[in-house]
């Protein structure tokens, strides 16, 4: 992150990297994808004591909101999270957990916050659909109903961690607008179909709403387009930061690549046509790392601009991102297009974060609406 960091936030920085590197380095991650299992729970448990989600929990709930500049240093951890290809419910489950913090109801605090912070429960979210412009546009789950109760039907796409999720944030759409509701995994009606994904460090699911009653107690709030719209960007900001980690990091091995490999007897970094497409690939880094600072800041700061700083962000990252590791694996030769070497690990997660919670496209899209073009 290109942001002036404090004591707290180094030491933050610096707790994450240590463990990751000991406890979840690229290694770990290829045990998961051989298991199947999709996230190693002990992990990410002992991950979550070091502060991940408790960055947005209040004290009372096991957290340490009151202390933390929340989003800021939620990037802080993605962007390492991003350097190993972590496999966790990191993005999904702060998300929740903001989500909670902010609108719940004293109740839903108590019972689904301390243990989102311990890292015991695993939460995800629920909103887009398919075709919903590549997943920022809530409306395909819908509801019904009034205040006695709702009713749930429709189908969510795209859908992180659905088959390890305790605890599902669903956004629908009804005559009252967007509603918000918090259900444990095993309501009745709801079914998850597994969707094959490119990242194979992260599963994606469709989640299925068939008649699925929400009482009263399973309202988060008043929903309406607001409490979507400050979820919507701490995601984005999340995910821009876990992209420059991998992007950073892949531009770091390719760097040690190039010049320990030689080729007709001198590094193959110190030959023009390479320095050029290095320079231009920093170049594209540096301008991705600061668009992702600067958007971590306006949403902390809940800036007027800071929808369209999340949507410059995403544009410049998703791009960048996959046309550098792209360029880096060629530079690998034939050996980076092989299974055991980690670089398609990283390709994988920057491509499929340039499509999840909309593509470039999509964004300059957003920015268009959002400049009232």
């Amino acid at each position: 992150m290109d942001v002036e960091l404090n004591e707290d936030q180094m030491m933050l920085q610096e707790m994450t990297r240590r463990f990751l590197e000991d406890k979840s380095p690229t290694g770990a991650l290829r045990r998961v994808v051989d298991g199947g299992s999709g996230v190693d729970r002990e992990i990410w448990r002992q991950g979550a004591e070091l502060g991940w989600i408790a960055l947005f929990v209040p004290e009372e709930n096991g957290g340490i909101a009151e202390a933390a500049q929340g989003v800021i240093d939620a990037a802080i951890v993605a962007e390492e999270l991003g350097r190993v290809v972590f496999s966790g419910p990191f993005l999904s489950s702060s998300i929740v957990a903001l989500a909670i913090a902010q609108s719940g109801s004293e109740a839903q605090r108590q019972e689904w916050l301390p243990g989102l912070s311990a890292g015991e429960t695993i939460a995800t979210w629920c909103f887009a659909g398919a075709g919903t412009k590549g997943g920022t546009e809530p409306g395909s789950v819908t509801v019904s109903g009034g205040s006695g109760g709702h009713v749930l039907d429709g189908v969510a796409a795209y859908v992180e961690n659905a088959e390890i999720a305790d605890l599902f944030l669903v956004t629908a759409l009804g005559d009252e607008g967007l509603l918000q509701f918090v259900l444990s995994a095993d309501t009745d009606g709801i079914s998850i179909e597994p969707m094959e994904a490119l990242d194979l460090g992260r599963g994606l699911a469709t989640v299925r709403f068939d008649g699925v009653k929400a009482g009263p107690e399973a309202r988060l709030g008043d929903g309406g387009a607001d409490a979507f719209e400050r979820q919507l960007q701490a995601a984005l900001v999340l995910q821009c930061a876990e992209t420059v980690g991998v992007t950073d990091r892949a531009f770091e091995f390719t760097l040690e690549w190039v010049n320990d490999r030689h080729a007709f007897g001198r590094p193959i970094g110190s030959y023009q046509a390479l320095k050029h497409r290095l320079a231009n690939h920093a170049m594209q880094l540096e301008g991705a790392k600061a668009a992702a600072a600067h958007a971590a800041r306006s949403v902390q700061a809940g800036a007027p601009d800071a929808a369209i700083a999340v949507s410059v962000a995403k544009s410049q990252c998703g791009r960048f991102a996959t046309e550098i590791i792209r360029d880096c694996l060629q530079m690998h030769g034939g050996i980076g297009l092989t299974w055991e070497h980690d670089i398609h690990f990283y390709l994988r997660r920057a491509a499929s974060n340039e499509m999840l919670w909309g593509s470039p496209a999509v964004h300059h899209e957003r920015l268009a609406r959002l400049a009232g073009i």
